[in-house]
């Protein structure tokens, strides 16, 4: 009787529990998510200015509709929030977070936008002839992999259904450790003074939940306290910290990302097709990880359906494609550090709002220049290791091992992040690969074979452990079977730049699609290798059915 009444004073009107959708946590949840989005905005310019493409044709074109696909993302992820708070009857629903891929953004700018604007300059085109020709090249890319999403979406309920968490989550873990927790390290510790105060600052906060006097957020508390140091140290010359240069004029309301809906680049498809074995893999990667992130909100309470949120990041992408967007959104693997922080729904209208003006009224260049990168990276380290330690509660205890090898192959990513950065450098742009040593050459390659599509691999590599430790090795052969399938194209252990997809094999008249001879024997010995694998392990459970020991073994694990 008691509990009902209780329940009775939580009901609105219509019967059910009213949404608390915007608490004190989302400003800490705000903070995380729109600032990871603005340094990706800023990253796509300048690593596109790198290649001396115009800065002012990427803000005016390219960044807002990129920045429309988030904003429209997040409002959709916004409603989906309330939608499952209605059918529920909870209070406490955490909106799933959507932004931009941060590899994509490496991908698109680095062996898509960048050189094939280099190639428009080679033919002859002026530099604003190669910047419209590299714009209608990205929007293909982009819009294609909207339909590719949109493509696989149905499919995504049965993956969740069927992988264990284990492969799910443990691709999560090798993402959140690695790249979210490790990399941002490098800015935040080439800074330590400001950036070791706000890191300490957001881990006692956050994790240690020691909260700042009058309950002030942790992330702003950081922002405030570390910026303020920022600040005071460029004051002083001996520090070697500069202030940011704030831009001279700002295009307010720019309008030229709308000729886009002209549709003039339909005439690119052509110049595009030879770059989309580069953009799909990177497609495919957002819905692996989209369904990673469902997953991972489902293990900290809250269930979405995969299909829909799949769905939203193609819709999402295709509107940001149609619009003039040339980096892909996809849904964020924070969603269980954005649930501890206390952050509900109105974290993701917050960034909606902020990112997406920021891209179609202009002011994001601003924005970046104001805020120091040590005083919010740190935002990305409790990120990392939340969803770290959330992956190994959700799973069971007799899987850590296989969360633990899906860290693998996004340990070959990282291991190749600052030789690639060295190795394609202008200033050593002379030096080839054949130039090394031999054992280096092979180590690299290696490397580089491990860590192409590691996402696909960490949850392939999970999800055969996994099913190893529940002794259902015919399971595990047939996981390897998927692998070696998946390597015969390149979607994983691709050893071509930007880990290109491919054929096999093909005619003459394919030779741009099909794999050089080159590369021929280390692509085959890797699916070889998982033949082998799936063989042994099927061979292995006939044998083991044989023994009436693994047979009680068997049941029992079931």
């Amino acid at each position: 009787m008691h509990s009902q009444t209780q329940e009775s004073l939580s009901l609105d009107s219509s019967g059910n529990t009213p949404y608390g959708w915007a608490r004190p946590g989302d400003v800490n949840a705000f903070f995380g998510l729109m600032l990871d989005n603005l340094a990706g905005l800023i990253l796509m310019a300048g690593l596109l200015s790198g290649f001396g493409f115009p800065i002012e044709f990427t803000i005016s074109r390219m960044i807002p509709g990129t920045a429309l696909g988030v904003m429209l993302g997040d409002l959709a992820f916004f409603y989906l929030a309330f939608r499952l708070a209605k059918k529920t009857g909870r209070d406490d629903i955490t909106a799933m977070p959507l932004g931009l891929d941060t590899p994509s953004t490496f991908g698109m700018t680095l062996f898509i936008l960048g050189p094939s604007f280099l190639q428009g300059l080679e033919m002859g085109l002026d530099e604003m002839e190669a910047a419209y020709r590299t714009w209608g090249i990205g929007i293909w890319c982009i819009v294609l992999s909207g339909f590719l999403k949109l493509s696989l979406a149905p499919f995504s309920n049965w993956v969740r259904t069927h992988v264990p968490r284990a492969g799910l989550l443990g691709s999560l873990a090798a993402i959140a450790l690695v790249l979210i927790s490790f990399l941002p390290l490098t800015e935040i510790l080439g800074h330590p003074l400001p950036g070791l105060l706000a890191l300490v600052i957001v881990l006692t906060t956050l994790i240690g939940r020691i909260p700042l006097p009058k309950k002030t957020p942790g992330t702003l508390g950081a922002l405030i306290v570390s910026g303020v140091v920022y600040y005071l140290l460029c004051l002083s010359p001996s520090s070697g910290y500069l202030h940011s240069t704030f831009p001279e004029t700002i295009r307010w309301f720019p309008s030229e990302w709308m000729e886009a809906w002209q549709g003039g680049w339909l005439i690119q498809f052509q110049d595009a097709l030879p770059y989309l074995p580069i953009a799909f893999p990177f497609a495919i990667g957002t819905v692996v990880g989209g369904i990673d992130c469902t997953e991972s909100a489902a293990a900290a309470g809250d269930t979405y359906d995969t299909r829909t949120v799949v769905g939203i990041e193609g819709l999402a992408t295709l509107a940001a494609g149609i619009s003039g967007g040339v980096i892909q959104t996809t849904p964020y693997i924070g969603h269980p550090a954005y649930k501890a922080m206390g952050g509900r729904a109105g974290y993701t209208l917050a960034t909606a709002i902020v990112i997406g003006t920021a891209g179609l009224v202009g002011y994001f260049e601003w924005l970046n220049a104001l805020i120091p990168a040590p005083a919010v990276y740190p935002v990305l380290v409790f990120i990392g290791l939340e969803i770290t330690s959330q992956s190994f509660l959700a799973t069971p205890r007799k899987h850590y091992p296989a969360v633990a090898f899906a860290c693998l192959p996004a340990l070959a990513f990282l291991a190749m992040n600052l030789p690639g950065r060295i190795l394609s450098d202008p200033a050593l742009a002379n030096i080839q690969h054949s130039m090394l040593t031999q054992s280096l050459q092979k180590d690299l390659g290696t490397l580089q074979v491990l860590s192409s599509g590691f996402i696909l691999t960490s949850l392939l590599w999970a999800w055969a452990l996994a099913m190893i430790i529940d002794k259902r090795l015919g399971k595990a052969a047939a996981v390897f079977l998927v692998a070696a399938a998946l390597t015969l194209f390149g979607f994983i252990h691709s050893p071509l730049p930007g880990s290109q997809i491919f054929l096999p094999f093909g005619p003459a008249s394919w030779s741009s699609m099909v794999l050089d001879d080159q590369y021929q024997w280390q692509v085959m010995e890797f699916v070889y290798a998982y033949l082998a694998c799936a063989f042994t392990l099927y061979l292995w459970q006939l044998l083991q059915k044989n023994s009436p020991l693994s047979e009680t073994e068997i049941t029992d694990s079931q």
